[in-house]
């Protein structure tokens, strides 16, 4: 079930008060290549192809992802597409090869320095448009970090600057350093902490909002249910808390409303959800371009057409209580989030 002219191509928004023009709904890249099991590349070639056909004009990945095989993956498109493309990428996320389950996070400038040229090179382009500092490390101050990435700006390795899991506050201190043209952090109606502080001075500061995640990581299409009994070893989501035990059983009910919601669109769960996460946008007086994931070319098409669907001011009600029900956080260490410092 989708919505009818699921073939439009996407409006266009700008990120930040002079950043680059993108399509309304971007592209995350990650699960291609990790994180979300094995991939058939040749799928995943296809949806990007067709997500640029559909006016998906942002594309989003990390060298974290893969260990840089994700940059190394879209390259052949980038460069086939460089000029009708806004490429994004981030560093800050640190892993190791001999301990898969490692996590750290690096802000010191001579790392920032060595990541982008490494990114440069994985992704075949000269220049990056959008350069993410993908979690913040609060004892490396903003001076440091973020005039580091002027550095590169000045340079013309990167055109824009964003942060990723930042508070209002932080945001605030990091644009004062130079200009922020877009925030990414996890936003749906499973995950509204974005609301607590940052939203307000992303507007206030005419800084975009680039939700990820946007779909609760596939369970608010209802694709699976339990993440350990539905979904490969391999993928992460078999340890996240939300999407396992109780807690999925609990969360796989909040969805009754969507798709009640659903019927009265002939839209999926998906589709509204990702309407919802697009209304924030007059809700809140900012840009908003969320950035779901997916291997498929149908599941682009059905994405991109959620960016159609208009919720009436009863249905948003209804959707209003689920973020608040939602039992589990979003990661088993939210150390590294911004609602860690909030």
């Amino acid at each position: 079930m989708a919505v009818a002219g699921s073939e439009a191509r996407l409006d266009t928004v700008r990120l930040g008060g002079d950043g680059p023009l993108v399509g309304v709904q971007g592209l995350g890249c990650m699960g291609m290549s990790d994180f979300y099991g094995q991939t058939d590349e040749s799928a995943a070639r296809e949806t990007l192809e067709t997500a640029l056909d559909l006016g998906v004009t942002l594309f989003d990945t990390a060298d974290v992802y893969g260990n840089g095989a994700n940059e190394e993956f879209v390259a052949p498109f980038v460069r086939a597409h460089r000029d009708e493309i806004t490429l994004a990428t981030k560093f800050a996320i640190v892993r190791k090869p001999d301990d898969p389950a490692y996590r750290g996070v690096s802000n010191d400038p001579a790392y920032i320095r060595q990541s982008v040229d490494r990114s440069l090179k994985r992704l075949g382009t000269e220049v990056i448009d959008l350069y993410y500092m993908h979690r913040r490390d609060p004892a490396v101050p903003y001076a440091e970090s973020v005039g580091a990435m002027a550095e590169l700006v000045e340079a013309g390795k990167v055109r824009h600057l964003g942060l990723s899991e930042v508070t209002g506050a932080e945001l605030r201190e990091a644009h004062a350093v130079h200009p922020i043209a877009a925030v990414q952090s996890e936003w749906s109606l499973f995950s509204r902490d974005v609301e607590l502080s940052l939203v307000a001075a992303a507007a206030a500061l005419d800084v975009a909002v680039v939700p990820y995640s946007p779909l609760g990581r596939g369970f608010l299409t209802g694709s699976f249910q339990d993440a350990q009994s539905d979904l490969s070893a391999d993928d992460f989501r078999r340890d996240q808390p939300r999407f396992v035990g109780e807690n999925a059983r609990r969360n796989a009910e909040l969805l009754d409303v969507i798709r009640e919601v659903g019927a009265a669109h002939e839209a999926t769960p998906g589709q509204v959800a990702l309407a919802w996460v697009h209304q924030r946008a007059d809700a809140h007086g900012l840009t908003v371009v969320p950035i779901p994931g997916t291997r498929r070319a149908s599941r682009v098409r059905e994405n991109t057409a959620a960016s159609r669907i208009t919720l009436s001011p009863a249905e948003l009600d209804l959707l209003e209580p689920i973020a608040a029900r939602v039992a589990g956080p979003r990661y088993a260490n939210m150390s590294s989030t911004s609602t860690a410092r909030e």
